[in-house]
């Protein structure tokens, strides 16, 4: 293979992953029955449009709502509003948008139904702070716990605890109206709960877990926040037993099309899972590892390999750079692999966004490192300064995809010949 064949290669294979991911069939095949009253959508989340441009096709009557998804995004639909908000952290449009669809859940009764559409990014996308916590102190605290290195499940449970419309706070506001949630997940293990920090989904963790995890993570936790969080929990009432929550694209169908077009092209598979977490430099060193073991031994399984794994690592923001969890990841696949030779990989987020950057992610190659020292580039210096997107754009290494529309999670393929 060529170095052009390879890139070739693991850009297709994160191709097929992402459009298996969308998320149009999988609404179609799971819409509820029509309710003798009112079809009201909310959505939010990076799939949110598409998602709501499915009902739209495929409902057989009147419909109304809205739908909340990052600025930029473009939408065709015609019944169900869109309006937009920044991701990964809320602004003031996040805030108008909770504020919004609890107002529009208040006004369901017993014979309406709400179809709520969920994915990734939702969490910031539909954003209210809990009573007497100010937005700014909100923010100001989800931006230092984006930075700790903690996980999705973590980070969304400290997001539902100071919250008024996360934690299945949205369900309790619509009332006895039914509920039919879909949902594409973006993490690992696919717990409903957890995807855009359920706000349809039953809550299982309380205030004193929130609490635990600011303090695991020595974060200065605001006195609004910490008065907050040490009141009782919210009560929560029961939901309505025909209540239905179905996850219908989740990342490990994303990986079953990459492993089929693999094996189509020639190479066997090592899948490691979708469940991957823990630091992402920490992940690269692993993943290069096994790399290098299969270079050389054959073993777990013979060349041509395809090594693949997906999850969702974490970063602990040090230095002062541009960076994500997954251009962290493979500038520190770089440094490990050390210009090994007939290694190539490819980390990207399947939304299209890694950290702050409209960039997916990065390929490496055996002569990244030679490439960058010929530019007057220090890999271990940007990796300690948390700067990999500004590595990989000066070596023009960087994925871009635009917004997918769809969001399950992390990509990793690293190609072994």
């Amino acid at each position: 293979m060529t170095a052009r064949d390879h890139r070739a290669i693991l850009r297709a294979l994160f191709d097929a992953a992402v459009e298996a991911a969308n998320p149009g069939r999988a609404v179609a095949a799971n819409l509820p029955e029509r309710p003798k009253g009112r079809a009201v959508v909310i959505g939010a989340g990076k799939g949110a449009i598409p998602m709501a441009a499915a009902v739209e096709a495929n409902w057989p009557g009147p419909l109304e709502g809205f739908v909340v998804a990052p600025h930029g995004y473009a939408s065709p639909l015609r019944q169900i509003e869109t309006v937009y908000a920044s991701h990964p952290v809320p602004d003031a449009a996040s805030l108008a948008a909770a504020d919004k669809a609890l107002a529009l859940a208040k006004t369901l009764g017993k014979d309406d139904l709400l179809i709520a559409l969920i994915s990734g990014g939702g969490s910031s996308l539909m954003s209210a702070p809990a009573q007497g916590i100010a937005p700014a102190e909100k923010i100001a605290l989800l931006k230092s716990l984006l930075k700790s290195g903690s996980n999705i499940a973590e980070l969304n449970c400290v997001r539902k605890h100071i919250s008024r419309v996360k934690g299945g706070l949205l369900a309790q506001a619509a009332g006895e109206a039914r509920i039919h949630t879909l949902i594409i997940s973006d993490v690992p293990g696919d717990d409903p709960a957890i995807v855009a920090s359920g706000p349809t989904v039953a809550d299982p963790t309380r205030k004193a877990d929130a609490l635990e995890i600011l303090k695991r993570y020595k974060l200065e936790i605001p006195v609004s926040v910490a008065r907050w969080l040490a009141e009782p929990d919210v009560a929560r009432g029961p939901l309505r037993p025909d209540n239905e929550t179905r996850v219908i694209v989740s990342p490990h169908e994303s990986f079953r099309a990459a492993r089929a077009k693999a094996k189509v092209l020639g190479l066997n598979v090592l899948y490691l899972g979708d469940r991957i977490e823990g630091e992402a430099r920490d992940v690269a060193k692993v993943h290069g590892a096994i790399a290098q073991e299969i270079k050389q031994y054959d073993e777990p399984v013979a060349k041509p390999c395809l090594l693949l794994s997906g999850g969702e690592t974490g970063v602990t923001v040090r230095g002062h750079g541009r960076g994500g969890r997954n251009v962290e990841f493979s500038l520190a696949l770089a440094v490990t692999l050390a210009g090994e030779g007939n290694i190539h990989a490819l980390a990207a987020d399947t939304d299209g966004v890694d950290g702050m950057e409209e960039i997916a992610g990065a390929i490496v190659t055996p002569d990244t490192l030679a490439r960058a020292r010929n530019l007057g580039l220090d890999p271990v210096a940007r990796l300690e300064d948390n700067d990999a997107h500004s590595f990989f754009e000066a070596l023009g290494d960087q994925v871009v995809t635009g917004p997918t529309q769809t969001n399950v999670n992390d990509f990793r393929a690293i190609l072994i010949d």
